[in-house]
């Protein structure tokens, strides 16, 4: 079933390795598409609006000019002056002189008829006035842009205002803010492009869907840039084949990842079910100390794997493993083997002297290991008072399984500890209603001594809390001085970390434990 779980989880992360990356690759590809082309429509608009700037800008200067001639108006010489600058001008197609709201005469001579001139549709903040909409006879009815200043008009040709080569699918116009329209190139709707410049949200976001636009702003002048998103599609394919290699190139590096780490787990599974049948596991003791005396009275058992080429795995690698698997009880089993192969005789000789051994939140929940550590007892002359059980806050969780096994245990004479505290299952009622008889304060906690660290007010109040279970203390991780002062000021009982001995092997801890005893018993003849 754990392989069977490992092979599924890999696939699903296969899966997802192979999808992400290929969907970041199409969206990035879209968004990247997008960018491109609304960037070259902010292009041509910026064309756009050079263009009509430059367009208006000399149509204000010709207006200029004309007013500073300094000659009798619609006379001879006034006439050939107007129709000298209409030549010269491209950006103009005639200019005419005005008097009293009549048209006097223009570039081609006298004005026979009577035309009206009426007032600009919208002046300008230059004073010039702008009429968007003029059909003079002149132009044979096509619709031209007036430019007006004091008693002279000039005709534009809107094309003037759009002279941009674009593709025939993107729609353009040219407008003088939310005034009028200048020009438009090949025909948007004038209604969406009149919502546009009154910047209509809705409509922004109803364009969104089927089309690309872009609106630029210069100089009072608008540029409105409306293109199909079908044209999206050769430029979309381009990215594609930018993007999409490099998604399925981490798609390929995401699914070797995860065929890597289930092999690692599945063959690290099944070594240690080998290393098992095979008594791989050996244990090495970290010493525990009386912080007020100085004295050795016991040791934690902590489990160890060699391998057959000599090679050490972590346990914080293989036990995770292990406790997927269901190989920890086996595991456990093995431990309290060697701990009464290796401690037998320093047990037997000092009744005072204890081991603490790790059980799993199974032990903990079904209470197996008390009828495994009986068996194992039976005979060795260890008494069962030696032998103390630590388990872990997830052991807890099932509370009234942990209630029955821990009042077992203490029954046939064993401690029971809950281990690094704190860091896992946290629930005080449910402390409350256990049988503990002491609690180990977990590393994480006893580095925040004598530091600024947010959390360095939470061990004495977990030193409190114990004192008002009445359990025992047992401090991890003991690395200083300062620590050890500091616990032991706080009536901590018991502490184990670098600052007394790194966790041994079994003959080296006898040797610790033993110059520990002399050394307290020489320091108490003293």
């Amino acid at each position: 079933m754990r392989n069977k779980r490992i092979i599924i989880t890999s696939v699903l992360a296969a899966v997802i390795g192979v999808a992400a990356p290929l969907s970041l690759a199409f969206y990035l590809s879209s968004v990247r598409a997008e960018q491109g082309e609304q960037e070259r429509l902010r292009l041509l608009g910026r064309y756009a609006l050079e263009r009509a700037h430059r367009a208006i800008t000399s149509a204000g200067a010709v207006l200029r000019r004309a007013d500073a001639l300094d000659l009798l108006p619609c006379s001879a010489a006034h006439i050939e002056q107007l129709r000298r600058i209409t030549i010269t001008e491209r950006s103009i197609d005639d200019i005419g002189y005005v008097e009293n709201g009549l048209l006097k005469c223009t570039s081609t001579g006298i004005e026979q008829a009577r035309i009206v001139v009426k007032p600009a549709q919208y002046t300008m903040d230059n004073g010039m006035g702008l009429d968007f909409k003029l059909y003079p006879v002149v132009s044979g009815g096509k619709r031209m842009v007036g430019l007006s200043y004091r008693a002279y008009k000039v005709l534009i040709d809107p094309v003037s205002f759009s002279d941009v080569i674009i593709d025939d699918d993107i729609q353009m116009a040219v407008a003088m803010g939310k005034r009028g329209v200048l020009d438009t190139l090949h025909h948007p709707d004038p209604v969406l492009v009149h919502r546009l410049l009154a910047d209509d949200r809705a409509v922004h976001d109803a364009m969104h869907a089927d089309s690309i636009h872009a609106l630029l702003y210069r100089d009072g002048l608008t540029a409105i840039m409306i293109e199909p998103r079908s044209k999206l599609n050769a430029r979309l394919r381009r990215e594609q084949l930018l993007l999409l290699p490099l998604g399925l190139l981490m798609a390929a590096f995401i699914v070797g990842i995860v065929i890597w780490l289930s092999r690692r787990r599945l063959s690290l599974l099944g070594e240690l079910k080998i290393a098992i049948e095979r008594r791989e596991f050996f244990v090495h003791y970290q010493a525990i100390i009386a912080l007020d005396t100085g004295l050795c009275v016991g040791a934690e058992a902590l489990i160890r794997w060699r391998r057959p080429d000599g090679s050490m795995i972590r346990p914080d690698l293989f036990i995770p493993v292990a406790e997927e698997g269901g190989l920890m009880l086996p595991i456990t089993d093995q431990v309290i083997d060697c701990v009464i192969a290796d401690m037998r005789a320093a047990l037997q000789a000092d009744r005072a002297l204890h081991i603490a051994i790790n059980l799993c939140a199974s032990d903990i929940e079904t209470g197996r290991v008390l009828d495994v550590l009986e068996r194992a007892l039976d005979g060795t002359g260890i008494e069962a008072q030696q032998i103390w059980l630590e388990a872990t806050e997830r052991g807890f969780i099932n509370v009234e399984a942990a209630r029955a096994t821990i009042e077992k245990a203490r029954a046939r004479g064993h401690q029971v500890s809950i281990d690094d505290f704190g860091t896992g299952y946290s629930s005080l009622s449910s402390l409350q209603n256990l049988p503990l008889d002491s609690l180990k304060i977990d590393k994480s906690f006893v580095d925040t001594i004598g530091t600024d660290a947010a959390t360095s007010s939470v061990t004495p109040h977990i030193i409190d809390m114990a004192r008002a279970l009445s359990m025992q203390i047992v401090a991890e991780g003991i690395e200083t001085q300062q620590q050890a002062d500091y616990l032991r000021e706080r009536k901590v009982e018991f502490g184990q970390g670098w600052l007394f001995a790194k966790a041994l092997p079994a003959a080296d801890f006898l040797t610790f434990y033993s110059k520990r005893r002399t050394r307290s018993t020489a320091s108490a003849s003293g």
